[in-house]
């Protein structure tokens, strides 16, 4: 049975750091898909300063190509916030016997106790951490118990049943922001190298993150 890897995001813009994770998952854990999900309205974080349909833009062209990438934009066409339990829920009436993954950081692994119905995701799918330097899985309270229960090292785990598990993995580390990227164009300097020349364009061309008194002219 084919396996799948959900990375969702706001992507306010997609850059290497998101591209290099999502590559580093697909071939080290064996998925057959990595399918990136832009975030309509996310329920734990700020609005997205792009448009939707800007954000799926600069995600499709971002990952044109690359066998294995696939892109989803069916959060950015409901209503309401982005749940990741809805979404998951979702995708498991459309694949009831197949093997998915939620790929979350650390940072928001730390978190996933304060999620929407968080203790039904593991029913609806694995959840894979990408570790990076300076993070510390927990290793008490309910996220230390979970870890202990459902957590395993084994990759195999993940492709033998559709969901259930915890597999944390570690990613290499680019300190790319996508804040960062929106401070350094509204200052009207060049995002290269952080990012795909392709998603560079989509951002030139439609001028989502200039600076207010720019934008206005």
């Amino acid at each position: 049975m084919s396996s799948m890897g959900v990375f969702g995001g706001t992507f306010d813009p997609i850059h290497y750091g998101h591209l290099r994770t999502a590559f580093e998952m697909l071939q080290a854990l064996r998925f057959d898909e990595v399918r990136f999900m832009p975030c309509g309205n996310p329920p734990h974080r700020p609005t997205p300063h792009a448009a939707a349909e800007l954000r799926l833009k600069m995600v499709q062209v971002a990952t044109e190509g690359q066998r294995g990438f696939v892109v989803d934009d069916r959060e950015l066409q409901r209503d309401g916030p982005s749940y990741s339990v809805d979404t998951l829920s979702i995708l498991r009436v459309e694949f009831p016997l197949r093997p998915i993954a939620l790929i979350i950081g650390m940072d928001a692994f730390l978190g996933l106790h304060k999620w929407y119905h968080w203790r039904e995701i593991l029913q609806l799918a694995h959840i894979v951490v990408a570790h990076r330097p300076g993070w510390r899985a927990p290793d008490m309270g309910p996220l230390g118990e979970l870890l202990t229960d459902r957590g395993t090292h084994r990759i195999g785990d993940l492709h033998q049943a559709k969901s259930g598990y915890i597999y944390i993995h570690d990613v290499t580390q680019l300190e790319i922001s996508s804040t960062e990227i929106r401070e350094l164009v509204a200052a009207g300097r060049d995002p290269r190298f952080l990012m795909p020349d392709s998603v560079r364009e989509v951002i030139a061309q439609s001028g989502c993150y200039a600076a207010a008194d720019d934008a206005t002219r």
